[in-house]
């Protein structure tokens, strides 16, 4: 009998559900891992050539904030608080500041031109092929090309639609997502170069060692996750928002 009434206390822990992960912590997390600036990038983007008016449109459809929120609230679903706590505990860390600083110093002007420079150095003398490795390692980890192919894509697919729709004509989601899948894989390829070249010219200075450990902390479950749900959530968050353009 003494053993029946223990049973309760012996299931508990397994009965205990882990704490929903909170959206405005996941943002958090975003601004780390740099989705945000995914989010900030969305509306200029699209609006590039488009009349006034559908740039109003964009600009409200689009808006980083609300974009940034509606898609933390969804990838907060695949997630609970102690993973995201481990995601900032990652990425808020000494090692992968120092390369975040790395990245915002090649964003500046000066940056943006030593990197066309380099661009053009890397035609002429390819990077060494163990450094080459580490960088696709890291770019996989991150999910970065996949995630810079899926901004260029789908804002690239609004673009259009609105493009047809000052011309009087439309199309369904289903329609327009058929006739762009093409530019999928040219758009991936051309990321992907772009990305290599960001990465060995941000983290020249980098030794290999921290860059190993820097692409470590991107394959850690909590930071997997987050970004593996992000990259699921982003077609979908897209798609609606496209659909609420008039």
């Amino acid at each position: 009998m003494r053993f029946l009434l223990l049973l309760p206390l012996l299931f508990t822990p397994l009965l205990a559900q882990a704490e929903p992960a909170n959206p405005g912590t996941v943002l958090r997390a975003f601004e780390l891992a740099g989705i945000r600036l995914l989010c900030e990038q969305s509306a200029p983007l699209i609006q590039r050539g488009l009349a006034p008016a559908q740039q109003e449109q964009v600009a409200r459809e689009f808006a980083a904030e609300p974009l940034c929120a509606e898609l933390a609230e969804r990838v907060a679903k695949q997630l609970d608080a102690a993973q995201v706590r481990q995601v900032e505990a990652l990425l808020a860390s000494p090692l992968a500041q120092r390369f975040t600083a790395a990245e915002q110093v090649v964003g500046e002007p000066a940056g943006g031109e030593g990197l066309a420079s380099y661009r053009e150095q890397l035609k002429a003398k390819p990077p060494r092929q163990e450094r080459l490795a580490l960088v696709d390692r890291l770019d996989q980890a991150a999910h970065t090309t996949e995630l810079a192919t899926l901004l260029r894509y789908e804002t690239g697919k609004t673009q259009a639609l609105l493009t047809l729709r000052a011309r009087g004509e439309s199309l369904s989601e289903a329609a327009l997502s058929q006739q762009t899948a093409q530019q999928a894989e040219t758009l991936r390829a051309s990321s992907r170069q772009a990305v290599q070249s960001f990465m060995l010219y941000a983290y020249r200075q980098m030794p290999s060692n921290e860059l190993s450990d820097y692409a470590g902390l991107y394959e850690q479950d909590p930071v997997r996750l987050l970004l593996k749900a992000s990259v699921e959530a982003l077609p979908a968050l897209f798609a609606g928002r496209r659909a609420a353009l008039r």
